[in-house]
């Protein structure tokens, strides 16, 4: 890095478009690889430091589909919009992101090295770590693994994993003819549906319903969920409340394509009723977990790296909520919150083993955990609201509020770490930043 270069990153107004342009890539990357709100903010203040850029010039408004950037002192001000219009879920750019802004510092990079970093990561939306046969394999195994958990064999476990496969297939067929996304997974959701159902012909699986159940569960936007209750929680309302409609508009057209295959095919629609209450604490289920942990990582494109960590971390979450559910007679809400919590606070140790953002491990090890069973029976009774007697729609309203509180509890126990150690774990990152900062100024004045 010249001298000229030091100087403009000691100078926060100095080539300031290009400083903002450069944030708001930066930002645009996260959100549209699946971050919260509050990684993103906290990613961008960390970019804009080392660019000279302090915190108390930098101002973030931070939407769902648009983000807006302020830089400003007694004698500047600066304003730049960003728009997000792809939302999908890579959990290696959102790590590549948070290395690249220490990284910067640390070896004293140009704004022209961190751009071109910065399109470098943006490459890696397209290079995935697994190809397109891998990740429906990944997606099968994901569904398999719910359908075992839910108390099905491995007979449906098999055919679960085939039908969801497909399905997958068909909907990353949809996206590249860019079809409007709820219709791809209205039609996803009808084609897993309706082979689910064909398996019924099939025999040798003593439990022939569990594959309806579980075939679609790919599709059920676990990550937007949690991301939604974060940010409110963080009091980043309008983001979280888009990113909650988003979830319904998913989960909205998955049980449209649910419901549009039970009606054409004929099929009794009692499989909603089957128990998916956790039943028992064996060692198949914790096999399940693992395996659904590392199929969803192979979704969300996690490090191969890291699939040993998240199926460890599938065993750690879904056992200790059975345990718990099970042997203390709790409630799945109770034992999902220890369960992310006890996973949340081993993987706040092992990000330094691994150096990787703790929810890159987390959030894949708790998805197994996610209620999406129970959202879908309630969106399906919504829609046969004019057939529901009193006690069906009672029962409709339980599975809402039950998932609802599942999927807070899951939310909190995940933010643990955050919520009880945040300013421990922030005064060490600003201590660091400030030395990393303090170093580069006593270069530029030697």
């Amino acid at each position: 890095m010249t001298k000229t270069d030091q100087q403009i990153l000691q100078e926060p107004f100095a080539k300031i478009g290009y400083k903002l342009q450069l944030l708001l890539h930066t930002g645009q990357l996260l959100m549209e690889s699946g971050a919260d709100t509050n990684r993103i903010v906290r990613d961008m203040t960390r970019a804009a430091a080392f660019m000279g850029i302090t915190e108390e010039k930098i101002h973030l408004h931070i939407m769902y589909t648009t983000l807006m950037l302020n830089v400003n002192d007694d004698d500047h001000s600066y304003t730049s919009f960003r728009k997000c219009r792809y939302h999908g879920i890579n959990m290696t750019v959102i790590s590549a992101i948070s290395k690249l802004s220490w990284r910067a510092m640390e070896e004293k990079y140009s704004l022209a090295a961190y751009e071109s970093e910065l399109i470098r990561i943006q490459k890696l939306e397209q290079q995935r770590h697994y190809p397109p046969l891998l990740s429906a394999f990944g997606a099968g195994i994901a569904c398999g693994g719910f359908c075992k958990l839910f108390g099905g064999d491995w007979l449906a476990f098999i055919y679960t994993a085939l039908c969801t496969a497909m399905a997958f297939g068909i909907r990353r067929f949809c996206d590249g003819l860019q079809i409007n996304p709820y219709a791809g997974i209205s039609i996803s959701a009808f084609i897993a549906t309706l082979l689910a159902y064909l398996t019924q012909f099939f025999s040798g699986s003593s439990t022939p319903w569990h594959p309806l159940i579980a075939c679609t569960l790919f599709i059920i936007p676990g990550i937007p969920l949690i991301n939604a209750v974060d940010d409110m929680l963080n009091n980043y309302i309008v983001s979280g409340t888009t990113r909650a409609i988003n979830t319904l508009l998913i989960v909205g057209g998955m049980t449209f394509g649910i419901v549009l295959a039970i009606r054409l095919g004929n099929v009794p629609d009692f499989f909603t009723s089957l128990n998916v209450a956790p039943t028992s604490i064996y060692i198949s289920d914790a096999i399940a977990a693992a395996i659904s942990a590392i199929g969803f990582s192979i979704i969300f494109n996690v490090p191969p790296r890291l699939l040993i960590a998240t199926a460890a971390g599938g065993i750690i979450s879904v056992c200790l909520r059975n345990v718990f559910s099970i042997e203390f007679d709790m409630s799945q809400a109770a034992g999902s919150f220890i369960g992310a919590t006890a996973v949340s606070l081993i993987t706040l140790k092992a990000v330094h083993w691994f150096h990787t953002p703790i929810h890159v491990i987390t959030i894949p090890s708790v998805i197994p955990m996610i209620p999406g069973v129970l959202l879908y029976r309630l969106l399906f009774a919504v829609l046969n609201i004019k057939n529901l007697d009193s006690l069906a729609l009672m029962s409709a309203i339980q599975n809402g509020v039950e998932a609802v509180l599942i999927i807070i509890s899951i939310t909190v126990g995940t933010a643990m770490p955050q919520i009880f150690a945040r300013r421990y774990i922030e005064k060490n990152k600003q201590l660091h930043l400030e030395e990393l900062l303090s170093k580069r100024s006593a270069t530029i004045i030697k």
